[in-house]
């Protein structure tokens, strides 16, 4: 299609009952700089390829967060790091409440993909970028102006107050830059290029790097500003990549960049508003409940004392890494099955999420294999050596660290549902396996078992969250046609 023609009104999805009653329509030509085939040839290796990049910005961005945290921690102290620990919850917080809509329009432009509606993929971005915008602003705003009572309600240590709220501020004020790149990146991999974000996660954490000690210390002819040069570090960082990520859309002529008239989707639509954030609100739901159950975990945990909390803090560290497959092939199963549903190709949506599983399966087995074999060395690098917590934490890794395989397995299977905007379901599996199912566990537990029921909770909540997503899944009434929005 080209730029500037009247926008076509999306033909509804086929219908789940006759895979084959609706052919594939014919696609619009548009070059996708990175873009992936998600509807032809070999399923399992398209699968992998496409999830590859996604692996790598999320093992990046780890990486990034980890070697920032050491900057502050060497170069400012204790106070300091504690300070940017309380400042990134607030951000997870923020970003978790929008990544549900960015989910939502993820699903749009995956399945118009799927259809060869370009015009309505390009509709579906256009949406959620500027409904990012708006949202990001808004938030940068209150939090520059708020920074003092939202540390006063998180209960901030007096001693790491003064810095947290220098910190916080800078970080508010690259709320927008850092929700519009996160908002592309989702949907580049929905139209099937998980390639050009993965550049610019590149960019931005290598600069991020680069700048925290510059930034902190005060090198060469900048000034020294402490931690909030840490803070600026990282707006630095992302806006610079924004601005080339936009700038390469543009550039290689991306599927989804707007020209002309199409800049007028920048102002999202009812219609479109309606899909993102009637479906994006469950999404985002599911965030908040996986933090409740996070924060309500560590309680549980500190009462164990303080060589227990150690312990599950550094097998957190590296459950984050063993999670990734899971949560890469999960991103990929979606965006790869929204496109299928829309082509109504139904019998490679099936294809898909079993070669999700068997490749989560395989991924995840061999980190864990890996885990429990070096378990003692990995531990040692936030324990150290002579720490009493290596044989705590090692206990919890043998009890628990098998949860990932169920949990990946589960992941697969909700990314498939999502994708033809099946939200509600996921949202309640996931609450009762992480409040009633986890905690019914510890309570009745406890008493026979002792504090090891805090870690047996972990693998036996992800077989009931498994056994009800396998359930869902199996009864097909996700598979209905999914209404699109229309003008």
């Amino acid at each position: 299609m080209s730029d500037g023609e009247n926008p076509v009104t999306p033909t509804p999805v086929a219908a789940a009952a006759d895979p084959a009653a609706s052919p594939v329509p014919p696609r619009q030509t548009a070059r996708g700089a990175g873009r992936m085939d998600l509807m032809q040839g070999p399923i399992t290796r398209t699968l992998i390829l496409f999830a590859l990049p996604t692996l790598a910005s999320n093992i990046l961005q780890t990486l990034s967060g980890s070697v920032n945290s050491i900057w502050v921690g060497q170069f400012l102290g204790d106070s300091a790091l504690a300070a940017t620990a309380n400042a990134n919850i607030i951000m997870f917080l923020m970003f978790g409440a929008f990544f549900g809509f960015g989910m939502a329009a993820t699903v749009l432009i995956g399945q118009s993909m799927g259809r060869g509606d370009v015009d309505a993929a390009r509709r579906a971005t256009g949406g959620v970028v500027g409904l990012a915008l708006a949202f990001s602003v808004v938030i940068a705003i209150l939090g520059w102006f708020g920074s003092d009572q939202i540390l006063r309600w998180l209960k901030t240590p007096p001693e790491a107050f003064a810095l947290a709220h220098d910190y916080l501020r800078v970080t508010f004020l690259a709320v927008p830059a850092s929700m519009q790149s996160v908002t592309l990146m989702m949907a580049s991999r929905g139209a099937g290029d998980a390639v050009t974000p993965l550049r610019f996660m590149i960019l931005a954490v290598i600069l991020d790097i680069a700048l925290n000690p510059v930034l902190i210390l005060g090198l060469g002819p900048f000034p020294r500003l402490g931690i909030a040069g840490s803070a600026l570090a990282t707006a630095v960082a992302g806006t610079i990549s924004l601005a080339g990520m936009i700038g390469w859309f543009y550039a290689k002529d991306h599927i989804l960049r707007l020209r002309g008239r199409e800049l007028a989707y920048l102002y999202p639509q009812w219609s479109e508003l309606r899909f993102i954030v009637g479906r994006g609100l469950p999404m985002g739901a599911q965030i908040l409940v996986i933090s409740g159950a996070g924060l309500v975990m560590v309680g549980l945990v500190n009462r164990e004392g303080l060589v227990t909390a150690a312990a599950y803090g550094a097998t957190l560290q590296l459950w984050n890494y063993i999670q990734m497959p899971a949560l890469a092939v999960g991103a990929a199963v979606s965006s790869m099955a929204a496109q299928n549903i829309g082509a109504g190709r139904w019998d490679r949506v099936t294809s898909v999420t079993n070669s999700g599983i068997a490749i989560n399966l395989a991924m995840t087995g061999l980190l864990i294999a890996l885990l429990l074999l070096f378990d003692r060395a990995a531990l040692a690098l936030f324990l150290g050596n002579e720490s009493p917590a290596i044989d705590v934490a090692r206990n919890i890794q043998l009890i628990a660290t098998w949860t990932f395989l169920p949990f990946g397995t589960t992941i697969v299977l909700i990314s498939t549902l999502r994708a033809n905007g099946s939200v509600v379901p996921p949202l309640v599996i996931l609450f009762l396996s992480m409040f009633p199912i986890r905690l019914g566990i510890y309570y009745f537990g406890y008493p026979a078992v002792g504090s090891d029921i805090l870690w047996w909770s972990f693998p036996l909540s992800s077989l009931a969250s498994l056994a009800m997503a396998w359930a869902i899944y199996r009864r097909g009434t996700w598979r209905r046609t999914l209404p699109q929005p229309r003008d």
